[in-house]
């Protein structure tokens, strides 16, 4: 089973490492497939290679003082975030679920992240987080719920009814997670 401490020891790689390969090499024979061109996508201080048919993003930042949208060569660009998507039947989204799960996010047995761990799930894993946010207003206009814990590096978004408008946080529990951000 795949352990987020391998998945957060990508983070200070480079998009051509041996290491940042092997991991997409990992994933993409998980979800039968070759492994896929990314989208990318420059901002002046990031650049995203999004692999849609893997449900996982990579925010790649430069070493030095160059600008992303500038320079096209990557080469100097190191791995500073890590989007792993879990995709519903009922949203519309671009990604596929992250084929390596379940998989570990801490040491404990009871720790695995599946594609139907709810924010009840994860809290009881992670702790309580430090910071909350989301899921207030309309239900047409909210933003779905989402918990970080900060000295853990991590950031979860919740999908579905549970996660939007009025009393997402009274149900925000049985919410599942779409998005885990390191």
């Amino acid at each position: 089973m795949t352990s987020l401490k391998l998945i957060t020891q990508l983070l200070g790689e480079q998009f051509k490492s041996a290491i940042f390969k092997s991991f997409l090499e990992q994933v993409a024979f998980s979800a039968n497939i070759p492994i896929p061109n990314p989208e990318i996508k420059a901002y002046p201080d990031a650049v995203y290679f999004n692999y849609y048919t893997l449900g996982i993003s990579f925010m790649f930042i430069p070493t030095t003082n160059q600008k992303t949208m500038t320079d096209l060569d990557y080469d100097e660009h190191i791995l500073d975030g890590i989007d792993i998507y879990n995709s519903s039947d009922k949203e519309k989204s671009p990604y596929t679920t992250f084929p390596l799960l379940p998989f570990r996010i801490e040491s404990s047995e009871d720790s695995e992240l599946t594609t139907n761990s709810t924010g009840q799930d994860i809290v009881r894993a992670l702790g309580e987080p430090g910071r909350k946010g989301g899921g207030s207003g309309p239900l047409s206009g909210s933003i779905s719920i989402w918990c970080e814990w900060g000295s853990k590096g991590i950031m979860v978004e919740f999908g579905g009814d549970n996660a939007r408008g009025p009393q997402a946080w009274e149900r925000g529990k049985d919410a599942r997670w779409k998005l885990h951000n390191l």
